[in-house]
């Protein structure tokens, strides 16, 4: 999913003081284990929660979010290994077409209501039914799926057209929304379902209710007595919200937060002389340069040229990019499926090499001279380009850019950067409501990949034009592949065809990756039982950390 952050005026509050206001603070006593029990951990992040509505949402903090209000079938533990959530055990048939998930007895949605299998078995055949409409964001999850069924209160069946390898991957980010709440939006074909709100205080299943959510401000949880699970130590948490990463790293110096999702590499030195805890793990975020690979594409045509492609390719300084505007805490990139993610990184990919004269040498040969400004001609027009850069490239991301910018004036290229809060950057390069993926040339942006690959490997499907789609690359082979990817229970067999995808993708190059960002974490010493993961410890992935943490 897409790390966004938000272009919206950030209020420095202290949420410890709105958390008592809410009335989220609990008394600080032992638990016979001896660990300290209650307070509100307050968190920065410049990323941000851009709709509370799953059928929306964009932003990783949004799904981060998800993960503690609602349940999920399973979810991964510190070593990324598959455990039970609201699922505590799962078994499938000889021929792999039937899942079978027990779940939890007597579960409550935090409104009173019954939390059950039927709940499941609605979200999926509720997704099933308008999956080509309102529900596409999630029709991955359901993929080879025919149908669900709640046997009993606490049996879910599911039934799929062939054995598939990642079901339980799939449903790790297959977030169970309260029935009796959303059965009510299915106007208008399933239209609704995208047009709900979902405002807070939100109904959860999870460990935490979002109590309270001002877009661009703060977010809200208490802990939620209801919960099935394990009982969080914190009595609650805040998130609150930042487009300025200087504000944010200010803030928690001075003790209004707890800690901060992501440390700008600028930081980290100052932020470790001044004793925080800082946590640098290799992460799955990589950072991209988009190019528009819309066959149908009509203006700039030669974007769709792979020797220009590859020119361009040769043109940029990826150890420079790590350097200079990573400050070395990243690792130069190849692949859309990251190193972090371990067994499914193809390492027989390598960056080709930052070689200007390569460059300049394939622009020749295809005929694109240059004018007597420097600048490259192409089918009659300069080789000029506007790079939708969306804002959360910001920083780092500005630098980079910088030098790629320069290092394409000396190929006969030009660049002009055009920042864009990053609603407007989506709908720059998707066009919504017209045939989409036209008119934008180059784009800068980010992907947080999860775990498994199927995900990342879904984003440059021709299914997902008007979706997750960022480039428009549309391939009916790799399509086939992306298909057949996820029924190859072998894994070995499926290891190889995800590479095999992988190698497409770099070299028909709808992107160009730069480079995989380390995660770099920071909180005070004042807390600790934090569980660390490629994608941070707030993420997605699991409900460990906020469980878990508990003042020192």
């Amino acid at each position: 999913m897409r790390k966004r952050h938000l272009v919206v005026g950030a209020v420095v509050l202290a949420l410890v003081a709105v958390a008592c206001g809410s009335g989220a603070t609990g008394t600080k006593t032992q638990s016979s284990g001896g660990v300290k029990e209650g307070g509100v951990f307050r968190l920065g992040t410049s990323s941000g929660i851009d709709s509370l509505n799953p059928f929306v949402a964009f932003q990783q903090d949004a799904y981060a979010a998800f993960e503690y209000i609602y349940p999920t079938l399973v979810q991964y533990d510190a070593h990324l290994n598959f455990v039970g959530d609201f699922a505590t055990s799962w078994e499938y048939s000889a021929d792999g077409k039937t899942w079978t998930f027990h779940t939890r007895p007597n579960a409550k949605w935090s409104d009173g209501q019954p939390l059950t299998a039927a709940d499941v078995a609605w979200n999926i055949n509720t997704i099933l039914k308008y999956q080509k409409g309102a529900t596409a964001n999630a029709a991955g999850y359901v993929s080879h799926i025919t149908s669900a069924e709640a046997t009993d209160p606490n049996t879910l069946v599911v039934n799929y057209d062939a054995a598939v390898a990642n079901v339980l991957s799939q449903f790790q980010q297959f977030f169970v929304i309260p029935e009796h709440i959303w059965s009510q939006h299915l106007g208008h074909g399933g239209a609704d379902l995208k047009t709900f709100d979902n405002a807070a205080p939100v109904v959860s299943g999870g460990p935490f209710i979002l109590k309270s959510f001002q877009k661009g401000q703060t977010a809200l949880f208490e802990q939620n007595p209801s919960y099935y699970g394990p009982k969080p130590h914190i009595q609650g948490f805040g998130l609150q919200f930042f487009t300025n990463d200087d504000a944010m790293i200010t803030a928690l110096k001075s003790g209004e937060l707890d800690g901060v999702e992501t440390v700008p590499p600028t930081n980290v030195k100052t932020l470790q002389d001044a004793g925080f805890v800082v946590k640098s793990v290799p992460g799955v975020e990589f950072h991209d340069l988009i190019i528009n690979s819309n066959p149908k594409k009509t203006t700039n045509v030669e974007l769709l040229d792979p020797n220009v492609k590859k020119a361009f390719e040769y043109a940029i300084d990826r150890n420079k990019i790590v350097s200079v505007a990573r400050l070395g805490f990243a690792q130069p990139g190849d692949s859309i499926v990251p190193p972090a993610t371990g067994i499914w990184h193809d390492p027989n990919l390598k960056p080709i090499p930052f070689d200007l004269n390569a460059a300049n040498q394939l622009l020749d040969q295809a005929g694109f001279a240059k004018g007597s400004d420097g600048i490259r001609v192409a089918h009659g027009h300069p080789m000029a380009y506007t790079v939708i850069f969306a804002h959360d490239e910001a920083g780092p991301g500005d630098r980079a850019f910088q030098i790629i910018q320069a290092d394409f004036q000396q190929i006969g290229v030009k660049l002009t950067q055009r920042a864009l809060d990053d609603s407007a950057a989506f709908d720059a390069i998707t066009a919504p409501g017209t045939t989409g993926y036209l008119n934008f040339d180059l784009a800068m942006w980010d992907w947080v990949p999860l775990i498994d690959p199927d995900f990342i490997l879904s984003v440059v499907t021709c299914g997902q034009y008007g979706g997750w789609s960022d480039s428009g690359y549309c391939n009916a082979q790799y399509d086939q592949w992306y298909k057949e990817q996820s029924t190859l229970t072998k894994q070995s067999d499926r290891v190889a065809l995800v590479y095999q995808m992988q190698d497409q993708i770099y070299n028909d190059r709808p992107y160009i990756v730069l480079n995989y960002d380390d995660q770099i974490e920071a909180h005070t010493k004042n807390w600790t039982g934090f569980v660390y993961s490629p994608q941070g410890s707030f993420n997605p992935l699991s409900k460990a950390t906020m469980t878990e943490i508990h003042q020192v």
